[in-house]
């Protein structure tokens, strides 16, 4: 496909990943609250969901990857699209607990089907080695999925409630992200024949590639805990600090602006350096943010604006770094191999946190994010080495 042409598919895949992002990772931030108080369920349960989603997501990541590998993402992210319908929908009409909770392992299809990993794979298979800026562009839309989706649900809760809400994102994927995708994303090249078994791409890793495949994947499992846990529970964490609750939402809302303003910087570079930079850069700026957090340094704003610009362009490497490490033609396989331990490690964080912070309190829990956060750094370091 001729470069000009990219940018359809990569201003399509952008508007899919916004709503998918907004409709699945992002809606219990706004539906978390009056779910519960609508419905009686607990809380717990009602965030639950989600994680429940996200172990789905992981455990179908590997197939994903390895079906994109074969036939392209076109299939797997017009199912994605249906996958969310369907479960929002059931979201939307769930009488009970149990009905709710079987919504989300439809959307955990979706997420696994139609999130960044998936979207990643597809670029991949679409335009080989040269996705790497199709990859970054495409975390510059993703990066907006927030700042559009959460005033997006919290403006329909009130104006529909919440029940309408989750039909109505229904609605969005089944009359915007589908279309999009059968539309705009294109067929996948056809692969050469190979001529003899040994001649065909193969997944299989020698001992170097093997070491650099779990160092990356202790990156991923690493890193989406943190992110996972800072997610959830950052405002609780800021006010155990005593920053009163509307600081602390102020300052939340300063790692948006943070990881897109990252992305972009990543993007004027236009690929000049390797994405090992791009990662190392990342894991140094999470840490430094989270280390002065947990040391309790008066410069709360300056911390998170640090770890939303590591995690923005952490986005980035998380796509970019495996096609420099094992090349277009395993990528999509192997992307969603790597999938797996981040999203497992995604859905089982929250409550990691949740128990560090009942049973030993904040200070805590800032200092197993900061070990986390270092030991990543190690993890990224180590990278160099086996490259």
């Amino acid at each position: 496909m001729a470069p000009a042409r990219r940018w359809p598919v990569i201003s399509a895949l952008g508007v899919v990943q916004i709503l998918t992002w907004g409709s699945s990772f992002y809606l219990l931030s706004v539906l978390a609250a009056p779910m519960s108080a609508d419905t009686g369920w607990p809380l717990g349960w009602v965030i639950g969901g989600l994680s429940l989603g996200l172990l789905v997501a992981g455990l179908a990541s590997p197939r994903v990857g390895a079906f994109i590998g074969e036939h392209g993402g076109r299939p797997v992210l017009a199912f994605a699209s249906v996958a969310l319908a369907v479960g929002l929908a059931i979201l939307g009409l769930a009488p009970n607990l149990p009905t709710y909770l079987g919504g989300w392992l439809l959307i955990g299809l979706g997420m696994g089907t139609g999130l960044y990993d998936p979207a990643f794979a597809t670029l991949g298979r679409l335009y080989g080695a040269e996705a790497r800026p199709a990859i970054t562009t495409l975390t510059l839309w993703g990066g907006f999925a927030s700042t559009v989706c959460w005033p997006l649900s919290a403006f329909l809760v009130e104006r529909i409630g919440l029940r309408w809400t989750c039909l109505t994102y229904a609605g969005l994927h089944l009359l915007i992200t589908l279309p999009l995708v059968l539309i705009v994303i294109p067929r996948p090249p056809v692969r050469p024949v190979a001529r003899s078994a040994d001649a065909a791409p193969s997944v299989r890793l020698d001992g170097r590639e093997r070491r650099a495949f779990l160092l990356m994947a202790g990156v991923l499992t690493l890193g989406g805990t943190v992110m996972a846990m800072v997610s959830v529970h950052l405002i609780t964490l800021l006010q155990a600090r005593g920053v009163a609750l509307s600081s602390a939402v102020a300052y939340g809302a300063l790692i948006g602006p943070s990881q897109v303003g990252a992305r972009i910087v990543e993007m004027a570079g236009k690929g000049r350096h390797h994405p090992l930079w791009t990662l190392t850069a990342a894991m140094v700026l999470v840490a430094i943010g989270v280390a002065t957090l947990a040391a309790g340094l008066p410069m709360v704003g300056l911390a998170l604006v640090l770890y939303g610009a590591g995690n923005g362009i952490y986005s980035i490497a998380r796509g970019t770094v495996p096609l420099a490490l094992f090349g277009p033609e395993r990528y999509a396989p192997l992307v969603g191999r790597l999938a797996r331990p981040g999203l497992v490690a995604q859905a089982f964080a929250p409550s990691l946190g949740a128990l560090v912070l009942t049973f030993w309190g904040a200070d805590a829990t800032y200092l197993l994010l900061m070990g986390l956060s270092v030991a990543n750094v190690g993890l990224a370091l180590a990278l160099w080495r086996v490259r």
